[in-house]
């Protein structure tokens, strides 16, 4: 990792307005159009990712591992949508955040999501390994 200091407390904030693309019947997830699950475990991954991106070497990258989120509110196409992040705990590699989504209602979705420091060449031959055996 760079010299910056990656450390807990590091928070992160990404909006973006929910289109058709991203309804639950867009995405195959649902049958209504309402802002889909994947769609915004997807907006906290991106949050968490970016914040991070900063910190890192070059050369470096991060890959989702874990998310343990709710979805407790629908949103219709056409609304602003937002996550905020927080960084909880950094061991080594492996880092933890808290994530909550909303829109301009309020609370749409909370957990949490863990992502692991990889070097991107690295990680991508691996994975073009596994794709050959």
């Amino acid at each position: 990792m760079s010299d910056k200091t990656l450390a807990a407390g590091l928070c992160g904030h990404l909006e973006q307005t929910v289109t058709a693309q991203m309804s639950a019947s867009s995405v195959g997830s649902g049958l209504v159009d309402v802002f889909a699950t994947p769609m915004m475990i997807a907006l906290m991954e991106r949050t968490c990712n970016e914040s991070v991106l900063p910190f890192l070497e070059e050369g470096q990258g991060t890959v989702g591992t874990l998310v343990s989120v709710s979805h407790s509110a629908a949103t219709p196409v056409g609304m602003r949508v937002w996550c905020d992040s927080e960084l909880v705990e950094v061991d080594r590699r492996r880092l933890v955040f808290d994530v909550k989504a909303y829109d301009e209602a309020g609370l749409i979705g909370e957990g949490r999501h863990e992502r692991f420091v990889i070097d991107a060449a690295r990680f991508e031959q691996k994975a073009r390994q596994r794709g050959n055996a």
